[in-house]
């Protein structure tokens, strides 16, 4: 690696990964191991499904581990010896309800060894079409991971669905994502308060941030999954939250801009390492007031 930055020389917790896996393109595990990996953490992968490209794109053939053999699997991980080398976990899209199971005992026994490890829970469940997963795996990412997680990043859609709450403005994320559990919660296409913007909202007791940058039409998929990870590596690192989230931000921001202006229909992470290290697009910062700050 030639990228400057002292980032790239510091020793970093390994992070665990357990997501999607596409044979082509930059989404769930291909786009979160590469933006760790780039960014200086030992990753270990374990993919939940796997497809040969995005369901976006066309109908595909979709391979699943039966689940008793993810279940073994995650046995072996969890008696690993190697196992307190993990600082993070991040979970993102799920294929079978049980697969909750295995993350959430993967979390437990990682922590047995390390008390701070930090887990980041993506509920990849939907978006403002629906949920595009069965019931009862959304279910058990509300009811089993959510509630155990330090860190989510949801969606507009999948904060309303996770907490039951109709979300028609800022103040609405920041009051539904109080209600979970997780000590912060980041919510990705947050309601802009700059025309032709785009926002990611960002709650930790009572303080939230906006993060808005320009809107770009038809974004390739796996930009939550890019910022899931960009965001977590520098919560890792120590940074401030409003700074991990502007920085996360600018990182997802540039290498989208970057990839639509190549005319790519997926996310060209392999040319741009550099904006994950050290981005420099612009993003607008603001505080956004929350009821607790306001009593």
């Amino acid at each position: 690696m030639t990228i400057n930055g002292d980032r790239l020389h510091a020793d970093r917790p390994a992070v665990l990964v357990i997501s999607s896996h596409v044979v082509r393109g930059s989404v769930g595990n291909r786009a979160a191991v590469f933006a760790l990996e780039s960014l200086g953490h030992a990753v270990w992968a374990l993919p939940t499904v796997v497809l040969p490209w995005h369901p976006g794109h066309s109908p595909s053939t979709r391979s699943m581990l039966p689940i008793a053999d993810f279940s073994a699997i995650v046995d072996d991980l969890c008696r690993a010896p190697w196992l307190g080398e993990i600082g993070a976990v991040l979970s993102g899209y799920l294929g079978h309800r049980e697969q909750a199971d295995g993350v959430a005992r993967l979390v437990s026994e990682i922590r047995k060894l390390n008390p701070d490890a930090l887990y980041l829970c993506d509920p990849v469940i939907g978006d403002r079409g629906g949920l595009y997963v069965a019931d009862d795996i959304a279910c058990a990412i509300r009811d089993t991971l959510l509630p155990i997680a330090s860190i989510a990043t949801p969606n507009r859609f999948e904060l309303g669905w996770l907490t039951d709450f109709e979300i028609t403005s800022n103040n609405d994320i920041v009051t539904a994502a109080a209600t979970l559990r997780p000590e912060r919660v980041l919510t990705t296409s947050a309601i802009p308060m700059m025309a032709g913007s785009i926002g990611n909202l960002l709650l930790r007791d009572d303080r939230a941030w906006l993060a808005e940058h320009r809107e770009i039409a038809n974004p390739p998929n796996g930009l939550g999954d890019l910022l899931s990870a960009a965001f977590l590596s520098r919560i890792l690192d120590g940074e401030a939250d409003e700074k991990a989230l502007q920085n996360a931000t600018a990182t997802v921001f540039e290498i989208l801009a970057r990839t639509v202006k190549r005319g790519a229909d997926e996310l060209t992470l392999e040319k741009d390492v550099s904006s994950l290290v050290r981005p420099f697009a612009m993003v607008h910062m603001r505080r956004v007031m929350t009821p607790q700050a306001a009593s």
